[in-house]
């Protein structure tokens, strides 16, 4: 059994191909189909929407090339959890571990999970929608179908996320490609009413009706950014990807430029066919856009977002878990969703939680006024990891960068995420953003009494044992360390040598 234990862990099973599949995937969810038209109403003019576009790609790239830095360096599932470790839990005993504890409990208990659920919730919309109009189906009744069909989808892709990594990389892969090709659909029938049928009328408009407000260009910003969200996603599952060093920063450079190209074309096709009145009123851009220049082939449109927030939910589920594995081996989760399955090789009880979080969520019925607020979080996490990068830079000088950025890179995507932060705080107060303030609370407060002061309730290692029994999961083997750990002294290394 012993031998058994010692060979159970997550396997690098993502090559190069998968790894940016992986960022396509999580990037290309709902976003680009249905909510467009929140950008072009912030900024007013079509000039200026594509401009906010093009930036929130620039944007992404470069948080993502300084992700690439730290994720060479650290080289561990649970991006940001373990960046922030890495650069400031020897800082102070208190304050330091306690940066990484907010970022997991935020992120695994409310953030990714409130996600997931309005991926799938958008899934059942536009796979029932079609059904209720062919049998001319009571709002109600349309309604809990839309429930179930979330439910049964969530299923779903908790069981494979369950029970095979390899079974995960297939399904992403298959469902990426459909998507881009989908994406691919919308851009040719544009290109086609620009190129072909010199539809320009709409294009010509440029910068007419350009709002300048500080607070509508940051509302731009968040609804492009939102699109763009997930160019983290192989940094969270670095300790899967073969050859990690190499294949971060390529899927980075190689999935993250080929999708800001296609958002820019994508919002050039709905802008050559819908005015700026008609796409800023439409309920689902994307759609009205397929009945309108795709003719026959319209039907492409409700595919692509099903198969797209298919394959989104699953590869943030994905993400997400790893998160949770990481968060509890560093002891601040139950140690229970650090185990790994000795049959399936993946972290089953991590994938249970956010299975069962997720339901709650869906359960809870409208979640959309919250889920606006991911993005404040989100973006505040972003500019800690700046920080973190800016911390190493100067504590750890001396540590193995496979990959450097320009110090200006982290230093503009930090001043970024405080704008993107601090803005409507000051020019737009909510009420909603004491919600967020809630969730950093109740952080806090878990994290004195169970990580600060270590201390266990009684049914922890009765619970323990029944998870273990029942999905047959083990602690997993825990690997050497890799050179560009914090080995600074001779002996130390020389100590790491004898070992190796």
């Amino acid at each position: 059994m012993t031998s058994i234990k010692n060979n159970v862990k997550l396997r690098r099973e993502l090559g190069l191909f998968s790894a940016v599949c992986l960022i396509v995937s999580v990037m290309l969810g709902s976003g680009i189909f249905v909510s467009s038209a929140s950008a072009l109403k912030s900024t007013g003019s079509v000039g200026m929407c594509l401009v906010i576009w093009t930036l929130c790609g620039l944007l992404s790239l470069l948080g993502a090339l300084s992700y690439a830095e730290l994720g060479g360096i650290v080289n561990k599932s649970g991006g940001e959890f373990s960046f922030y470790q890495y650069a400031f839990a020897d800082m102070h005993k208190f304050w330091g571990p306690l940066v990484s504890f907010i970022y997991s409990w935020v992120s695994i208990m409310y953030i990714r999970p409130a996600e997931v659920a309005i991926i799938i919730l958008t899934f059942a919309k536009y796979f029932v929608r079609p059904i209720s109009v062919a049998v001319s189906m009571d709002p109600d009744y349309e309604h809990c179908l839309r429930k179930l069909v979330s439910i049964l989808v969530l299923g779903i892709i908790t069981a494979i996320n369950y029970n095979s990594v390899k079974c995960f990389i297939k399904i992403q892969n298959v469902f990426t490609i459909c998507k881009v090709m989908a994406c691919m659909c919308v851009i040719v029938g544009g290109l086609y009413q620009l190129l072909y049928l010199g539809n320009t009328q709409n294009l010509k408009t440029g910068f007419q009706g350009t709002k300048s407000s500080l607070s509508d260009l940051v509302m731009a910003f968040y609804s492009g950014l939102w699109a763009y969200d997930g160019w983290t996603a192989t940094t969270t599952v670095s300790e899967e990807i073969k050859n990690p060093q190499r294949n971060i920063l390529l899927s980075i450079l190689l999935a993250v430029p080929f999708m800001t190209f296609f958002y820019v074309l994508m919002n050039v096709s709905y802008l050559t066919v819908l005015s700026v009145p008609e796409m800023i009123s439409a309920e689902a851009v994307a759609v009205e856009f397929g009945s309108r220049a795709l003719g026959y082939f319209s039907f492409v449109i409700p595919f692509g977002v099903v198969v797209a927030t298919f394959g989104c939910a699953l590869s943030v589920q994905f993400g997400i878990t790893r998160l949770c594995f990481a968060a509890s081996r560093e002891g601040q989760m139950l140690e229970v969703f650090s185990y790994v399955s000795v049959k399936n090789l993946t972290p089953a009880p991590a994938v249970v939680l956010q299975g069962i979080l997720t339901l709650f969520c869906l359960l809870a019925g409208d979640i959309l006024s919250l889920i606006q607020f991911t993005g404040f979080l989100v973006w505040m996490f972003y500019g800690i990891s700046m920080v973190a990068l800016l911390v190493i830079r100067y504590t750890i000088r001396d540590v193995k960068r496979p990959f450097k950025v320009p110090i200006i890179i982290p230093i503009f995507v930090l001043i970024m995420s405080v704008i993107l932060v601090v803005t409507p705080i000051l020019l737009d107060p909510k009420p909603e953003f004491l919600i967020a303030l809630g969730f950093i609370l109740s952080a806090f407060l878990i994290y004195i009494p169970f990580v600060y002061q270590k201390r266990k309730l009684q049914f922890v290692d009765t619970l323990t044992k029944y998870v273990q029994l029942l999905m047959d999961v083990v602690p997993p083997e825990q690997d050497e360390p890799e050179i560009s750990e914090k080995c600074h002294d001779e002996a130390a290394e020389d100590l790491f040598i004898e070992r190796v």
